[in-house]
């Protein structure tokens, strides 16, 4: 047997593999951080045989309420992901399985590779409707991809979409694969006429270096991305510096920042109600378009969700808190389970890709409905 993770967003080490009803492995903190949650490994030499993989250091993790009901996700084609038996023990996860192939890929989430990335900006660029520019680069070096769909126009709304601004959360950027699929279907009745008012930019990964390192929440640098925005500098946090750089550039009426969260197994939006300024008429939009979500995906639900700050003491390095007090637009951030969707349960897949990605789609239909109020 072998377990290996030195590929794009792996991250275990190894600590024993001798016995496969006893393997010991540990989450690698993000770099320069003391954030661990993500794991993403290839199990290889275990066909067939029953294999218990216990992560010792689970105890130690940024979210200990993201254990709590979860199931580890495994693939061994590393395009369909199903659920297996995992359970949390004395600060120790354990993933019990049986592999039937040479090779399993097990990850805390479905994971999106930077190939897929890659190919997603490929495939848009080809669309009449979308134009690509990179606007700025990582510490590492990697390009900070921009796309524009749609043409700015006088009494046009601008909207701007980010995802994945904490790496490990990579439902996120299935969301947003799912809502730049439907921008771009040139037959589709919403996006044409969503473009015929207003004009997108979209960063689908804010955070392509912690994505390629198999970091839970931070960049190269040990920057948790979505505490910077009211500070982003180009030597610590240039994602969130170019991203801002270019809104000062276009305005923005509509902000949706796209996350996963580790505990709760919803679908909610969180708004910036604790921002000072925060009026009757801003509650009135964000509950607009939660609403108008619910209608258009049933796994959206605005029940559960976080506790909404006081007035006035909204930290402001949030995104979703500073766009609202910089811009004075409609902000939210939509938050996505890694575990299943407790209201719409698949026990055999959980919260997934597909889905993610239906719930980024449906985004349009809210934006569409909501557009006029901006």
């Amino acid at each position: 047997m072998r377990i290996s993770s030195a590929f794009d967003s792996g991250n275990i080490s190894v600590v024993s593999i001798k016995d496969p009803s006893d393997i010991r492995l540990q989450i690698k903190p993000d770099t320069g951080s003391h954030f661990y949650q993500w794991f993403h490994f290839r199990l290889s030499g275990a066909l067939g045989t029953p294999c218990r993989l216990i992560i010792e250091n689970a105890g130690g993790a940024a979210y200990l309420d993201g254990w709590d009901g979860y199931d580890a996700v495994a693939s061994t084609d590393r395009e369909n992901w199903h659920r297996v038996e995992t359970t949390y023990e004395d600060g120790e996860l354990i993933v019990s399985l049986t592999p039937d192939a040479d090779a399993i890929w097990i990850a805390y989430f479905a994971p999106y590779s930077m190939a897929r990335h890659d190919a997603l900006i490929a495939a848009c660029q080809h669309s009449d409707r979308a134009r690509l520019d990179v606007i700025g680069e990582t510490l590492d070096g990697r390009d900070i991809d921009r796309l524009t769909v749609g043409e700015p126009g006088e009494d046009k709304k601008t909207i701007w979409v980010t995802a994945r601004q904490h790496p490990g959360e990579s439902m996120a950027e299935w969301a947003a694969e799912g809502l730049l699929d439907r921008l771009l279907d040139e037959t589709d009745p919403v996006a044409r006429d969503l473009l015929d008012r207003a004009v997108f930019h979209i960063v689908p990964n804010m955070n392509p270096d912690g994505s390629f390192r198999g970091h839970l929440r931070t960049n190269a640098k040990g920057i948790n991305l979505n505490r910077e925005w009211d500070k982003a500098s180009f030597e610590k946090s240039p994602e969130v510096r170019c991203v801002l750089d270019q809104m000062a550039r276009t305005g923005v009426d509509l902000f949706l920042d796209m996350h996963g969260d580790e505990g709760l197994p919803y679908n909610f939006i969180a708004g910036p109600e604790g921002v000072p300024g925060f009026t009757a008429e801003d509650q009135g939009k964000l509950d607009g378009y939660k609403a108008e979500l619910m209608v258009f995906n049933p796994d959206f639900q605005i029940e559960h969700g976080y506790p909404v700050d006081a007035p006035g003491t909204a930290d402001l390095s949030i995104a979703t808190n500073w766009m609202r007090h910089a811009f004075g637009c409609l902000a939210m951030t939509l938050e996505m389970p890694f575990k299943d969707s407790a209201i719409t349960p698949d026990p055999d897949r959980g919260w997934s890709p597909e889905r993610a990605m239906k719930l980024g789609a449906s985004q349009l239909d809210a934006m569409r409905a909501m557009l006029s109020e901006l």
